[in-house]
């Protein structure tokens, strides 16, 4: 891979968002590179439920082979983040990849 210093103008390659308030979390480094990559996915191949909120279906095994982390990885972190509020779980039947909801942070102006 080449790469090359960055200048004034210089276009970046595509990124994931990461909000800012996600990085004063405390969940692991995994946890929040998986939600920076779980907010990509909706952004690009969101589902909308019958209310009209934005979900991703992404089994564990293809979210691991994303981050080039093991699937029992990804399952610990999924929980950190459920935990931590930043995404909600609703199961399917069985089989089926659960419907993740991302749930946005709320920047905390006071602390900047």
């Amino acid at each position: 891979m080449d790469y090359e210093f960055m200048i004034t103008g210089t276009p970046l390659p595509p990124c994931m968002p990461l909000p800012k308030a996600a990085l004063r979390l405390s969940v692991s480094n995994t946890a929040k590179v998986m939600y920076a990559r779980l907010l990509d996915e909706i952004l690009t191949r969101g589902i909308e439920d019958c209310n009209g909120i934005l979900f991703v279906c992404f089994p564990v095994t293809k979210l691991a082979a994303a981050l080039s982390r093991s699937p029992q990885t990804c399952k610990r972190s999924l929980n950190e983040l459920e935990q931590a509020g930043m995404i909600m779980r609703v199961r399917q039947r069985i089989g089926e990849a659960s419907h993740i909801y991302i749930l946005l942070p709320k920047e905390d102006t006071t602390h900047e």
